[in-house]
């Protein structure tokens, strides 16, 4: 018998392994703008956007002072971050520009628009807004179209004006 998980699941979470948990908070907490809701000693922490118990956990359990894993190994690829609103995706893309941060990349999927970067241990980061559901890209018969074309970052940053 087939199973489909329940349309209402979602990802409740990620926990990263990490190397230096207060280098991954400042750039977690003091950049993106999440909340500490707990640390368990100097070995992890958990953190959260509007007071959830958490959303990212942090540890250094295995990994304290440790290179990034090669990009060629298996792996998380990324951790996304939604955002509510378009706007919303622009006040960030702003403060981080504004730090001078480096970006891995921005894309339009059709779907959703994109900033990509990467946290201090090398974990990808997509920080991005869903477009609404009726604005999706479908094809003829119906059937969703995902793409990868250029993020007009002007046009992201005139929701800043409005």
């Amino acid at each position: 018998m087939e199973y489909k998980v329940p349309a209402q699941t979602r990802i409740g979470h990620v926990h990263l392994k990490v190397s230096d948990l207060q280098r991954s908070l400042d750039f977690y907490c003091g950049l993106l703008g999440f909340e500490l809701m707990v640390t368990y000693g100097t070995d992890a922490a958990f953190i959260s956007a509007g007071g959830y118990h958490h959303h990212i956990g942090l540890n250094t359990w295995h990994s304290k002072n440790s290179p990034p894993a090669p990009v060629q190994y298996p792996g998380l690829y990324h951790t996304a971050i939604l955002y509510p609103t378009r706007k919303d995706l622009a006040m960030i893309l702003k403060r981080l520009l504004d730090a001078n941060v480096s970006f891995t990349g921005f894309a339009d999927h059709g779907v959703s628009e994109a900033l990509y970067l990467d946290d201090p241990d090398g974990n990808g980061v997509e920080l991005y807004w869903d477009r609404p559901r009726e604005e999706w890209p479908m094809d003829a018969d119906g059937k969703l179209v995902m793409y990868t074309h250029r993020l007009d970052l002007p046009g992201l940053l005139k929701e800043l004006d409005a």
